[in-house]
């Protein structure tokens, strides 16, 4: 009998769940020393080092011993890196280096692991949004522009010119041409500044509300000596452009605007009758359910939970959330006024869809 509910319980499944829980801790706690690892260059260090001992390995990244120790200890009984007991020496295997270092762009994991310590820092904030109601607002978020433009780089920049331009027929070919670029809530610009770079002969402009990092893109345009690019600060649901745009693009942009509806309607106005609009988003499905064979739904809702929807909703919006899905994205698409939805996958990413979306 279980004291708390009166009921009988099944105590083989009541024993899984215990062993179930017993994971999720540590997980947990190796997501946060896996970020970790990722900040402080460790994982770079010990990729390109043979078994070492800890001096050894601290040396190389430049840090304090003994916090290395116990962060290896972490990373020991945790299974990610491998220990010599006798020779005291610890070392990454290759396997893992693959998966763990910034050689390893695009198929970094440890960049996407500061998600969860961005989480962590507003968790009393959300807390309070549970028991109030609203939202957190962006400016709360104080490592969310430097996350994003790591997560971006690999997921966006590092494949643009080869996995993600060929999703759309003969763009190629127009952008060598030379048409008119729009990137909705471009942040700093990454995918803009290297379309910019390697197509002189058509324009480019970025839409971002954050003043910082529209100040970023213009910092790095003029770094580069780029002339064909532009960065506005502009509010996505705002700005009225009518037919300019041949080509526009969001990257994973659009579920956390405060009013997403208005968004696609306003890129709807801003594309021309032969343009594409280019939308990565959140891969998932409308309904829970149909995600149970998601490997990455607890975490994308989690994500979504505490940013995505909570900063839509600090905005007055609806906090549509990242995990909108397929299934309404496809419905509002259609309601802003576009005729023609293709949704495609890569397999470098298994987080997103990309929409291939014509008038």
């Amino acid at each position: 009998m279980c004291s708390a509910c009166n009921t009988s319980i099944n105590q083989a499944r009541s024993d899984q769940f215990a062993e179930k829980m017993f994971s999720v801790l540590n997980s947990g706690a190796l997501t946060i020393m896996i970020s970790i690892g990722h900040r402080t260059g460790l994982f770079d260090a010990m990729g390109e080092l043979p078994p070492a001992t800890s001096t050894e390995i601290a040396k190389k990244a430049g840090l304090n011993e003994r916090y290395v120790l116990e962060w290896l200890g972490a990373m020991v009984t945790g299974g990610i890196v491998d220990y010599d007991p006798q020779n005291g020496t610890y070392h990454l295997p290759v396997e893992h280096a693959a998966w763990l270092t910034r050689r390893a762009t695009p198929n970094n994991f440890a960049v996407s692991t500061q998600w969860l310590s961005i989480a962590g820092s507003v968790e009393d904030k959300i807390v309070e949004c549970f028991k109030k109601g609203g939202g957190v607002p962006y400016e709360e978020f104080k490592r969310f522009n430097e996350v994003m433009s790591e997560e971006s780089n690999q997921t966006v920049v590092v494949p643009l010119l080869d996995h993600l331009l060929p999703l759309v027929p003969g763009i190629k070919d127009r952008l060598d041409s030379g048409i008119e670029v729009l990137d909705v809530g471009c942040g700093s610009g990454f995918a803009l500044l290297e379309l910019a770079r390697v197509y002189p002969n058509s324009r480019f402009t970025g839409y971002d509300l954050l003043p910082q990092a529209i100040e970023r893109g213009r910092s790095r345009a003029n770094e580069y000596g780029l002339t064909n690019i532009t960065f506005e600060t502009r509010d996505a649901s705002g700005f009225q452009d009518r037919e300019r745009f041949d080509l526009i693009t969001t990257f994973d942009a659009v579920h956390d605007q405060a009013d997403p509806g208005r968004v696609l309607s306003n890129i709807h106005g801003a594309l021309r009758l032969d343009g594409v609009y280019f939308m990565q988003d959140i891969k998932g499905s409308s309904h829970v359910e149909k995600n149970m064979d998601n490997p990455l739904a607890p975490f994308l809702y989690t994500v979504s939970c505490t940013h995505c929807m909570t900063v839509s909703l600090a905005q007055g919006g609806i906090g549509l959330g990242a995990m909108w899905g397929r299934e309404l994205a496809c419905e509002m698409l259609k309601e802003a006024g576009f005729g023609e939805i293709e949704v495609k996958e890569l397999p470098h990413d298994p987080i997103n869809y990309y929409y291939i979306v014509r008038k």
